[in-house]
C-alpha cells in the first residue's frame, strides 16, 4: 500500500463503514432484535484503519508529508494531521470496544455504532484540509456527527436540552466561520492556505482572524464559548464524553490553529499578535476552567469543566510556539493533547464503568454524583484505581504523563525569558496545583470514606468495558515514566506548526 492510498483509505474505510454499519444493524434489530453485527463492524473498520495508518506515519516520519488530489480537493497529511489522526484512532477503538457492554440493548444501538467512525473520519479530513472551505465542509460533518451522538438518549429531556445549546453554538459559530471566510477570499483571492499566508495584513484579515477564534473557538471550548461543553459532556454516553472531551474540542484547536495560522499577522513587542491572543485565552480557560470545577457536585460535569483548564495548557504552549517560534512549546503543546486524550478518555470511562455499575445497569439514568464515590474502591477496587490515576495525572502529579507535558510547557516558557510569558507560566502552574482541590478528594472519597448505599447496591461490570480502562491506564504510567516515546510525533507536529506561523 502507498502512502497516498493509505491517505484515502484513513478516510474511505470509515466513510463507508458508517452507512453498512447502520444498515446491517437495522437489518439485524428487524430479523432478531440484535445489532450485533453492527457492533462488530465498527471494530473491524477500526482495526482495518491501522495498516493505512502505520503507512502514512512511516512516510510522514521520513519526508514531512502526505499529499494527494481528487478532483479539486487537495488532502495533505503532515506533522499535525498525524498527531491528531493518532489520537483519533487510539482513543475511537479503545471507546467502541467499551461500548459493546456499555449500549448493549440501548434502543438506536445501530446508530452509535455506525456515528463513531463517521466523526473520526470527519476529524481526520479535517486535519488533512488544505483550503478554508474544505476545511469548513469537515469541521460541519464533525459538528453534525458529534450533535447526533451527543442526543443519543433523545428520550431525556436534559439529553435533548443539552443536544438543542450544542446545536445552536455550533451552528452559529460554524456561520460566523463561513463569513470569515469569505472576507478571506474577497481580501486575497484564494482560499488556499499556504496562499493566504503571502497575502498583505489589513483590517479584513484581522476581522477574518477574529471570526475564526469565535468560530472554531466555540467547538473548541475557549471561554466564555463554552457553555454547551459540561450539558453535552455529562448528557451524552460516557463513551461519546470521551470523544468529546478527548478529541473533538482538540480538532477544533487544530482547525482554528490552521486559519489562523495562514493569516497574515501583525505583532505586538516582536511578538505575533496570535501568540499573545492563545496565551491570553489559555489563562482564562485555565482559570475559569478549575474555578468552575471546584463547585460541582457530578462527576461527569467536573471533568468536563476540568477540559477547559487542559485546553488552557495547550493554548500556552502553543501560544509560545507561534509568538516565539520555539519547537520545545509546540511539542509540549502537542504531547499534552495526545495525553489529554489518554488521560480524560480513561477519566470518563472509568467513570462511565462506575456509572454503568451503579445506575444503568438497573434502568437508572441519574446521573453519577460525586458522593456516589464513596467507598468505591471495596467494591470496585480496579476501576476506582484507573479513576484515581487518571485525576492526579490530569492534576500533574509526577511521574504521570499529564506531569511531563505540563512541564515541557511550562520549561519553553520559561526558555522565552520574556516576563508576560513567566508570569503565564506560574499561573498555571499554580493553577496545577489547584486542580487537586478537586480531583484529589475524589480519590479521597473511593479509598477513606464509607461504602455509600448506591456502591453497596451496585452491580459488577463487564469485562470488555474493564480492558479500555486498563490500557488506557498502563498508557498514562508508561508515557509519565518514558516521555520520549512520543518525541518523533510530536516532534514532527511541532515543526508543522513552527512552519504554519512562520510562513508569512
Amino acid at each position: 500500500m502507498t502512502p497516498v492510498t493509505a491517505l484515502i483509505s484513513l478516510l474511505a474505510i470509515p466513510l463507508g463503514a458508517g452507512p453498512l454499519i447502520y444498515l446491517v444493524g437495522r437489518i439485524g434489530v428487524r430479523l432478531g432484535g440484535s445489532a450485533v453485527l453492527a457492533r462488530w463492524l465498527a471494530i473491524l473498520a477500526m482495526v482495518l484503519m491501522c495498516q493505512p495508518f502505520y503507512t502514512v506515519a512511516q512516510a510522514i516520519l521520513q519526508t514531512g508529508a502526505v499529499e494527494t488530489t481528487i478532483g479539486a480537493i487537495t488532502l495533505r497529511m503532515d506533522g499535525i494531521s498525524l498527531m491528531l489522526t493518532g489520537t483519533v484512532l487510539v482513543l475511537g477503538i479503545l471507546v467502541v470496544v467499551f461500548s459493546l457492554s456499555y449500549m448493549q440493548g440501548d434502543e438506536g444501538e445501530e446508530k452509535y455504532y455506525a456515528l463513531l467512525p463517521v466523526l473520526m473520519a470527519s476529524m481526520i479530513g479535517l486535519s488533512s484540509a488544505t483550503d478554508l472551505f474544505n476545511l469548513w465542509v469537515w469541521f460541519e460533518a464533525m459538528a453534525v456527527s458529534s450533535y447526533l451522538l451527543v442526543i443519543f438518549y433523545q428520550d431525556q429531556a436534559a439529553s435533548l436540552e443539552a443536544g438543542v445549546k450544542y446545536l445552536v453554538q455550533n451552528a452559529v459559530g460554524s456561520a460566523l466561520v463561513l463569513v470569515g471566510i469569505a472576507l478571506v477570499f474577497a481580501f486575497t483571492g484564494t482560499l488556499r492556505l499556504e496562499e493566504i499566508a503571502k497575502a498583505a495584513y489589513g483590517p479584513a484579515i484581522l476581522g477574518a482572524g477574529a471570526l475564526f477564534i469565535i468560530g472554531f473557538g466555540v467547538k473548541t471550548a475557549l471561554v466564555p464559548l463554552h457553555t454547551w461543553l459540561p450539558d453535552a459532556h455529562s448528557q451524552a454516553p460516557s463513551g461519546i464524553s470521551a470523544m468529546l472531551s478527548g478529541v473533538v474540542i482538540e480538532a477544533g484547536l487544530v482547525a482554528m490553529l490552521r486559519a489562523v495560522g495562514s493569516l497574515p499577522e501583525s505583532s505586538v513587542a516582536g511578538v505575533s499578535t496570535w501568540g499573545w491572543l492563545l496565551l491570553a485565552f489559555g489563562v482564562l480557560n485555565i482559570a475559569v476552567g478549575n474555578l468552575m470545577a471546584l463547585r460541582q457536585t457530578q462527576v461527569k460535569r467536573l471533568l468536563a469543566y476540568s477540559s477547559l483548564a487542559h485546553l488552557g495548557y495547550m493554548l500556552i504552549g502553543f501560544g509560545v510556539a507561534a509568538g516565539f517560534h520555539l519547537p520545545d512549546a509546540a511539542a509540549g503543546g502537542f504531547f499534552h493533547l495526545f495525553n489529554h486524550a489518554l488521560m480524560k478518555g480513561l477519566a470518563f470511562l472509568s467513570a462511565g464503568t462506575l456509572l454503568y455499575s451503579l445506575h444503568i445497569s438497573k434502568g437508572d439514568h441519574n446521573p453519577l454524583m460525586i458522593e456516589d464515590l464513596n467507598g468505591a474502591a471495596q467494591r470496585y477496587p480496579v476501576t476506582a484505581l484507573a479513576l484515581s490515576i487518571a485525576v492526579l495525572a490530569l492534576g500533574g502529579l509526577p511521574p504521570l504523563a499529564g506531569f511531563m507535558s505540563k512541564w515541557q510547557i511550562f520549561a519553553a516558557g520559561a526558555e522565552t525569558q520574556n516576563l508576560p510569558v513567566l508570569l503565564v507560566v506560574i499561573f498555571a502552574a499554580l493553577n496545577s496545583v489547584l486542580s487537586l482541590g478537586y480531583y484529589a478528594p475524589l480519590v479521597n472519597r473511593m479509598y477513606r470514606r464509607e461504602p455509600s448505599s448506591v456502591v453497596l447496591a451496585g452491580n459488577s461490570a463487564s469485562l470488555m468495558m474493564g480492558l479500555p480502562v486498563m490500557v488506557l491506564t498502563l498508557a498514562v504510567v508508561v508515557l509519565g515514566f518514558w516521555p520520549a516515546l512520543m518525541n518523533g510525533f510530536t516532534g514532527a507536529a511541532a515543526q508543522t506548526l513552527l512552519r504554519l506561523f512562520a510562513g508569512h
